[in-house]
């Protein structure tokens, strides 16, 4: 069934139907359909836009349909215009003439913004929880690495000590943020925007507000001609799925580094990883690197919607049906990314000795002794080139800082003391960082403490 047809003479062409159809795509939010239909039938009986009689009849029409597609008793119908046609047309067909009173004072331009507002805000909420669970994951992993010492990096050169506890939680501040990105993506998509009409609302004495209420949106939105050609709250959830994404792949990229031969800083749990049909010793990371690939389907999403949206003049333009199949792809690559991600992580079996030693090499320490001497009243810059010379001899000797007789270290200058190995151990270079976000045991105790505590606000607001 079409929602029009009376001004046309001639049928559509086959391929045009095809083409102009939506029903693959946006057949997932029936429920969205008829929860909106619902609300919109009790306001036109409440407002005594159509007879009680009829509202009741498409109430009770809506309900019966919604309980018969959610058992598989009625199957969406693959040659539908889209959900909304599938939804009328089915309705009419078990009620009869009271199902075409239904879309009185609605257009399908006001109603598939509402479909997709309404979908949004539930895939925001379990998406938050999705994350929160990730967020869980990288708590307890953190409470079982706080003295777990491995390298910093930066222009991935060994650069610092810190420990594994502190490296996780960098990632556990960058989800954080995502969790308030997908917040704020909820408010600009908890507007109401069913009453707009086609672009100008309606004749009829609708109340938009009966229809916020029931439908459980916060306020209604101001302007017909934005309600209908909005699509900001959807480029903005894509927005915020890239950065989510983002963060996913920066941190699989360091899954798969640690995972090499080279670093063998962790295992992946044999259910987290693949073989090789040729190389029999092979345990490749799948995970972390299809995460890392699938990270630019979402930008692509992204980029779709923003290129869709970029020359569209007021209000309401097909072009916008495009909007669902991005967002939708976005929403399940994310969802499924995480939930993968979130038991690789939980999983996997951290080496901690092997950490350790990477620290221990590479001159992490170097830092330290720089400031050892500047503790003892040199001036930064002079202490930095005289630790520049230490580390370029101990290179040609293929030796440590550590390694270095007191002798040795006072040839380059006489404050050198018997303390600086103590200064320079690395659980002390560690330790030594208590300054608020540093690697220190009591640092990371602070941030895992903060870690928690967000975790338990963000479950008691749901």
């Amino acid at each position: 069934m079409k929602l029009w047809g009376g001004r046309f003479k001639k049928g559509t062409d086959e391929l045009v139907n095809d083409f102009n159809s939506s029903i693959n795509v946006d057949s997932r939010m029936y429920k969205e359909d008829i929860e909106g239909s619902l609300a919109h039938a009790s306001m036109l009986g409440e407002q005594q836009i159509i007879s009680k009689e009829a509202s009741d009849k498409i109430t009770s029409g809506l309900l019966e349909m919604l309980k018969r597609m959610d058992n598989g008793t009625i199957e969406i119908d693959p040659t539908s215009e889209d959900i909304h046609s599938f939804v009328e047309g089915t309705l009419t067909y078990y009620i009869g003439e009271y199902g075409k009173m239904l879309h009185t004072g609605r257009s399908r331009n006001d109603q598939v913004t509402l479909d997709l507002r309404l979908y949004l805000k539930k895939a925001l909420v379990d998406l938050k929880q999705d994350i929160l669970c990730l967020e869980e994951v990288i708590l307890e992993k953190s409470k079982e690495n706080i003295e777990t010492i491995m390298p910093g990096y930066t222009h991935m050169q060994k650069a610092q000590p810190i420990t594994f506890a502190h490296h996780l939680l960098a990632y556990a501040e960058m989800f954080k943020r995502d969790i308030g990105r997908l917040s704020d993506a909820y408010k600009r998509t908890d507007e109401m925007p069913l009453g707009s009409g086609a672009l100008a609302t309606s004749t009829y004495p609708i109340d938009r507000n009966i229809v916020a209420r029931d439908l459980g949106f916060s306020k209604v939105t101001l302007n017909s001609l934005d309600s209908v050609s909005d699509r900001d709250y959807a480029i903005e959830t894509l927005s915020a799925l890239s950065l989510i994404m983002m963060h996913l792949s920066r941190f699989s990229e360091e899954i798969i580094l640690w995972c090499t031969g080279e670093f063998n800083f962790i295992e992946l749990d044999d259910a987290y990883s693949t073989g090789s049909s040729i190389m029999p010793q092979k345990k490749n990371p799948d995970v972390a690197e299809l995460v890392r690939g699938k990270t630019g389907r979402v930008y692509g999403d992204l980029i779709t919607l923003l290129t869709v949206m970029k020359g569209i003049p007021l209000a309401y333009n097909k072009d916008m049906q495009e909007d669902k199949e991005a967002l939708f792809d976005a929403l399940d690559t994310v969802t499924l990314s995480i939930k993968t991600f979130c038991g690789m992580i939980k999983t996997m079996k951290v080496k901690k000795e092997n950490m350790k030693k990477g620290a221990a090499l590479g001159f992490t320490n170097a830092t330290d002794v720089a400031d050892y001497l500047v503790k003892k009243g040199l001036a930064f810059r002079n202490a930095h080139e005289i630790v520049g010379e230490i580390v370029l001899e101990c290179i040609k000797k293929n030796k440590m800082i550590e390694e270095l007789t007191l002798d040795q270290l006072k040839s380059f200058s006489p404050i050198f003391e018997k303390d600086i190995y103590k200064a320079i151990d690395l659980l002390t270079c560690v330790e030594e960082r208590k300054v608020i976000g540093g690697p220190s045991t009591q640092s990371v105790k602070l941030q895992i403490e903060a870690l928690e505590n967000f975790i338990k606000e963000l479950k008691e607001d749901n």
